[in-house]
């Protein structure tokens, strides 16, 4: 019927369960009729409270899932800015780029669902929310020097919020523990009995890794990633500083600051 890790995902609710997955479930178990029709009822009643369900090209589920309950969320990259930081024309760029032959239609979805996602860090029960930044990430000019300037300058207003602790990873750091990945680590409260999830983004599929030794290894790169990278305050004094270059009209050739 289905791999015992779908079974798992589905169990602790790191995976959306479809109908067919619930019937499938209710008959593997021996649910009885009554029940089973209730649990199906429940679920279909789910779907319909999940915003984003009418996106079924979007292929980021169950990630949306996980992000809308995380307590805590911890991202590393060091290619784009993370979608929850993203101005809509920076947003706009990197799915042309990266999806060059995208329907008009799709792309403006994916936007859309992306500036919706954001909505996340307005809500009071917010996750504690940290990037850990790439300086590449920063010398990248998606779009120009004026979208650069409008991304870097949101990053900023974001952490003046309270909403995001972001720190960058230098380049006179060279070689680090999260060197070869990007990653996004999902946590959750305690109470609600779900264990932690790393999701890892590909150009052809992503990856989620719920294993003990594999969060483990993800944790002890956030740990160096902290200790080593810019402080929080220095972060937003390069940050700035590099703005500042982008808001000129030019692309920044070299910024240095004390780490």
């Amino acid at each position: 019927m289905c791999s015992t890790t779908k079974i798992s995902r589905l169990e602790t609710g790191t995976r959306r369960s479809s109908l067919r997955d619930v019937k499938d479930l209710c008959t593997l178990y021996k649910v009885g009729e009554s029940t089973a029709d209730e649990l199906m009822t429940i679920a279909r009643e789910a779907r319909e409270q999940e915003w984003w369900t009418q996106f079924e090209d979007l292929n980021l589920d169950p990630y949306l899932g996980l992000e809308e309950i995380a307590s805590a969320i911890t991202s590393y990259t060091m290619y784009y800015v993370p979608a929850l930081l993203q101005t809509e024309d920076y947003t706009r760029v990197i799915i042309e780029t990266i999806a060059p032959r995208m329907d008009q239609k799709v792309l403006q979805q994916r936007v859309e669902v992306r500036m919706r996602r954001q909505k996340r860090l307005e809500e009071a029960d917010r996750p504690r929310y940290r990037v850990f930044l790439d300086e590449a990430v920063l010398y990248r000019g998606v779009g120009g020097p004026a979208t650069m300037a409008a991304q870097l300058d949101k990053i900023l207003q974001v952490e003046r919020q309270d909403k995001v602790t972001f720190q960058i990873v230098p380049f006179e750091l060279g070689a680090h523990a999260a060197l070869d990945s990007n990653f996004i680590l999902f946590e959750f409260e305690e109470k609600s009995g779900l264990s932690p999830v790393v999701f890892v983004e590909a150009l052809t599929g992503n990856h989620y890794l719920e294993k003990e030794a594999d969060i483990g290894r993800y944790r002890e790169a956030t740990e160096y990633l902290r200790d080593s990278a810019l402080s929080p305050r220095n972060s937003v004094q390069r940050l700035t500083d590099i703005k500042e270059i982008y808001r000129s009209g030019r692309y920044p050739a070299s910024v240095s600051s004390e780490g």
